[in-house]
């Protein structure tokens, strides 16, 4: 006779989506990190086209990225942890993440809509529910 419970068993499925967004979480962060650098350093890289709203100076952009590039990857640790709250912040994150890179669009159009849907899938990853797997934590 089993001694776990409901609560402690967890659908295969559901864990393997928690670890892919974690993963793709860690490394959306690497990426955002290396252009984030690189903006800061080589700011002739990015080019603007002219009459951009949302046109920053290129080393802005380069903190921007950097900056929530270490807040993704460290959210993403945390999902990996197996932690509820990483998995809501990571949510959160990786929207604001798409929502930085749609503005980044002008500057590196690739790169940027390769990483909104990255966010996209981790945001699909980290909403896939199981039931019993909430039911001991509220």
């Amino acid at each position: 006779m089993s001694t776990t419970s409901t609560t402690d068993r967890q659908s295969g499925w559901v864990t393997g989506f928690a670890v892919f967004g974690g993963s793709m979480m860690v490394v959306i962060g690497i990426f955002q990190i290396v252009v984030g650098l690189t903006a800061i350093f080589e700011d002739t890289f990015y080019v603007l086209t002219d009459n951009y709203l949302f046109g920053f100076d290129v080393e802005t952009w380069g903190w921007i990225h950097l900056a929530l590039g270490v807040v993704v990857a460290a959210g993403g640790v945390g999902v990996l942890a197996g932690q509820v709250w990483a998995r809501v912040l990571g949510i959160i994150l990786a929207a604001i993440s798409a929502i930085a890179n749609f503005l980044f669009l002008p500057y590196y159009p690739l790169w940027s809509m390769l990483i909104i849907a990255a966010d996209i899938a981790v945001i699909w990853a980290l909403t896939k529910n199981d039931r019993n797997m909430w039911a001991g934590t509220m």
